[in-house]
């Protein structure tokens, strides 16, 4: 799981954003009514969430060695005013967080580790100023506490830390991603690592003053420690989870880290108060079989450490994503039949074991399906108990897992009578997550598991019963369009592009339609994640042209230019948009003001690469019968080859698909064929096409899909098997005799499964759904035709009533989404493809009859 989303729900109920863009809920906030005005001659700056200050005069370098200063909750106030006077009168240049929120924020539970615990950062202009201010200023705030900011050394006890890295902002692209770079001894570029582990780049030299601290943070015996750590389990904010073995007399157990002040709840308590409380707990709970025994409590340099009983089993999540039939393409009855009374057996188990701990006076207060483990006879047990209580002193949790928290109106027991509940519905339709966004589909939801596993009246009432809010019971309709026996899709698209509309934010410079965290980025005009992609979608799927939009987008891209060439989140995506709307100047200043970074891409992909750019370089060639983009994208096609020829295999983790993978310099060599008819490029797209098919395994249900890892397969469009089979698609109305050809059916048959986690256009049931429509247009096959109407029904699964009209969730469905990758756009897109022939995408194919015609 992507853990940068969670700082990204604090800021909006409704979309993801940046926490310094709204208003905050929290009386006095913001740091800045406390602090005094700066003088005229400093000039003050908001970017991202980090509010920075330079004086007039003061010339920094491009990198250097950064001083970052840390504080908790309680004293980032005291320590921000001290650190800011210190630096004006000095003239010394800063950044800081602006508001409290974006202090809790960053140092939450699953907040981004390598950024933990930074209020403030500061730039020395030199070495020797470097000295001098931690000199001087950790002498100003000897006796503050923070949490320790991994990535840096500490410099002495205190809240002071230093990293060598980028003071301006340099860009580098790496695995088609522009990452953050700082220029490596001869001037190249290389990533600036931003990693949770002290680090200096190999030629440059530790200042000797710093000697000490790195011997001090190095210091102690690591066989002193009392167990041996045999693996980590899993790390967040707060600290790891390990398999360790008790050097004592071998036993294995499980050994909890806390980091102090770091790890944050809403409340501010920290991952030592919450380890602590977990502990107490354990203890209280002894003997209940199905909880972990508790052994040992220690603290070892600062962190905190508990030891416990390791618990046999997975997850419940990854038992679900082994055995849910739903996500299997033609489940039979006995197969439903066999996984309802698994499931039901387990949830009973889970009921048993809960009441058992209940009548040890205690409230488990974080139930969800990561903290119930199964074992291989399907016996269960309950992990993680740092959010629980006892019924004597209830504390309301201020964390918990999206879907299961209870509600505020809760109390006592009541607390985890919700969340199971909730379990009771995800185990047979796990999308409990929409219904935080929309608690009025609970009902639509029950239905859909009532009529597909064939559960009780009864059992569905008790779901809602318990689910349905107390306090303001949602009153909007909880079934959508898409339940209709018959879909008017005109109606259907046209709600969805009012969502979209409704959410328009023009009066904002960093976005115009929210989307995924991604936009914030790499900018919110980009196709992938911006404007340019959601105005394209709107035109394609017959919603219209939107001039004043088509303004925002141009002033955007000549005030903040992106940052990168490629296609999806670059210039080229939105030059493509901009020809097709006729704004050819500023489409042209686009393509030709990028042409002088292409010989440092080396991305082969369509998201970010070459073959992006190189399609759209055809794409030019046709719009204005210019042979001179034709011989352009023929200098990236050779450069495709030489890439090709050298490919190495496949990964450990997966690339194969449209975005990624070798798919998409396959479709831009089918296009040089295409437009050539040179045989050659015919040739190196049937290649390009292997080498996605090497990373591809036979899934669970027996279909094609893309490997990721050992036993993880994925079907999507960005990377997974429709991204393959959307292109092989293609190659197959040319050259159907080809052997790669004989893959298609069975990359096709993995886009059929009912159940789908998200409803996005490239990592979700819109492009599966778009996959299989495209392709049936090409070669018709009813079964699955019978797919691809059942997944325009179950768009509806996760279709929101929002603005008049109907929105998606995005990616982790927790905020909603308007953008062409991730959410409304996207959905928008693929219907107009599925329902009216139109194409998916650029680049594929063209507008011919609908695989399912609407009314």
């Amino acid at each position: 799981m992507d853990l940068r989303y969670e700082a990204f729900c604090f800021a909006d109920r409704r979309f993801y954003d940046l926490q310094s863009s709204t208003e905050s809920d929290l009386p006095g906030d913001d740091f800045s009514r406390e602090l005094p005005e700066l003088p005229a001659d400093w000039v003050q700056v908001e970017r991202n969430v980090w509010r920075h200050l330079h004086p007039a005069g003061v010339q920094l370098p491009k990198q250097g060695w950064k001083i970052h200063v840390s504080a908790g909750l309680d004293n980032a106030s005291k320590v921000l005013k001290a650190t800011f006077d210190y630096c004006v009168e000095r003239r010394i240049p800063f950044k800081y967080l602006p508001t409290i929120s974006v202090v809790l924020a960053r140092n939450s539970k699953y907040a981004p580790r390598e950024g933990s615990g930074k209020l403030i950062t500061i730039y020395p202009t030199g070495t020797e100023q470097l000295e001098q201010i931690l000199t001087e200023l950790s002498a100003t705030l000897e006796g503050e506490h923070g949490a320790y900011i991994l990535s840096d050394l500490r410099y002495g006890k205190g809240p002071l830390y230093v990293r060598y890295g980028g003071f301006s902002e340099q860009w580098l692209e790496q695995d088609g991603q522009q990452v953050l770079a700082i220029e490596g001894p001869d001037g190249t570029l290389i990533p600036d690592k931003r990693k949770p582990v002290f680090s200096v780049p190999e030629w440059v030299q530790l200042p000797e003053f710093l000697a000490p601290h790195l011997a001090e943070r190095n210091a102690g015996d690591p066989e002193q420690f009392p167990y041996r750590i045999k693996s980590s389990l899993h790390f967040s904010n707060g600290g790891g989870v390990y398999l360790a073995a008790r050097k004592s007399d071998g036993k294995e157990v499980v050994l909890k880290e806390a980091r102090p002040h770091a790890g944050l709840d809403r409340e501010g308590r920290d991952a030592v108060a919450r380890l602590e409380r977990e502990y107490e707990i354990l203890s209280r709970l002894r003997g209940v079989k199905g909880v972990p025994e508790v052994y040992d409590r220690f603290v070892e340099w600062e962190h905190l450490f508990v030891a416990m009983e390791f618990m046999p089993g997975r997850s419940l999540g990854q038992w679900l994503g082994m055995n849910y039939p739903l996500t299997h393409r033609d489940p039979t009855p006995e197969q439903l039949a066999e996984y309802k009374t698994r499931a039901l057996a387990l949830v009973a188990k889970v009921e048993d074991l809960m009441t058992r701990v209940h009548e040890r006076g205690v409230v488990f207060g974080d139930l969800h399906t990561l903290n119930v483990l199964v074992d291989e006879n399907d016996e269960v047990s309950l992990i993680d108990f740092e959010l629980s209580s006892t019924i004597e002193d209830v504390h309301r949790p201020t964390l918990g897992a999206p879907g299961f928290q209870a509600p505020p109106d809760r109390e006592g027991f009541e607390i985890d009578e919700h969340p199971l509940a909730a379990l009771k519905l995800w185990i047979f339709l796990p999308l409990n997550t929409v219904l935080e966004l929309a608690p009025a589909k609970l009902p639509q939801h029950v239905q859909v598991v009532k009529e597909r596993f064939g559960l009780s009246d009864e059992y569905g009432q008790s779901i809602i019963d318990v689910l349905t809010p107390r306090v303001d019971p949602p009153t909007g309709p909880s079934f959508t369009e898409f339940d209709d026996p018959e879909p008017d899709w005109s109606v259907i698209r046209k709600s969805i592009a009012t969502a979209i509309l409704h959410s328009a934010t023009p009066e904002r410079s960093d976005r115009l339609f929210p989307g995924d965290i991604e936009q914030f980025e790499v900018g919110g005009t980009c196709f992938a994640y911006g404007a340019a992609g959601v105005l394209h979608a709107l035109d394609v799927s017959g919603e219209g042209r939107y001039p004043e939009h088509e303004d925002w987008l141009i002033r955007r891209v000549r005030q903040d230019p992106p940052k990168q060439p490629g296609f999806f989140v670059g210039a080229h995506g939105i030059a493509h948009v901009l020809e097709n709307f006729g704004h050819h100047d500023v489409a042209t200043e686009l393509v030709e003001g990028y042409a002088e970074l292409l010989p440092a891409t080396k991305d082969h992909g369509l998201s970010a690469g070459l073959s992006g750019i190189g399609l759209n370089l055809l794409h030019f060639a046709t719009t204005r019968h210019d042979d001179s983009f034709t011989t352009r994208a023929e200098e990236l096609a050779e450069r495709l080859a030489a890439q090709l020829a050298d490919a190495p295999g496949p990964g450990d983790k997966a690339k194969a698909g449209l975005l990624h993978g070798w798919s998409g310099p396959a479709l831009f060599f089918l296009r040089m064929f295409e437009h050539t008819t040179d045989q050659r490029w015919l040739d190196l797209a049937e290649r390009a096409l292997e080498r996605d098919l090497a990373e591809t395994m036979v899934a669970l249900d027996g279909s094609l899909q893309v490997r990721d890892g050992t036993f993880r397969s994925l079907p999507y469009v960005g990377i997974g098997g429709a991204g393959i089979a959307l292109v092989l698609t293609e190659f197959a109305a040319v050259a159907p005799d080809r052997p790669c050809v004989e893959k298609l059916p069975e990359l096709l048959s993995g886009c059929t499964g009912e159940f789908v986690i998200q409803p996005a256009l490239t990592l979700g049931r819109a492009g599966l759904m778009a996959t299989l429509a495209h392709a049936t247009r090409q070669r018709p096959d009813e079964r699955l035709e019978r797919s691809v109407r059942q997944h325009l029904r179950a768009l509806g699964w996760h279709a929101v009533h929002y603005g008049g009209g109907l929105a998606f969730p995005g990616v982790q469905l927790r905020r909603l989404s308007m953008d062409l990758n991730t959410g409304g756009a996207g959905v928008l897109l693929a219907i107009a493809s599925t329902v009216d022939g139109r194409p998916p995408l650029p680049f594929l194919g063209r507008a011919q009859t609908p695989v399912h015609s609407g009314r």
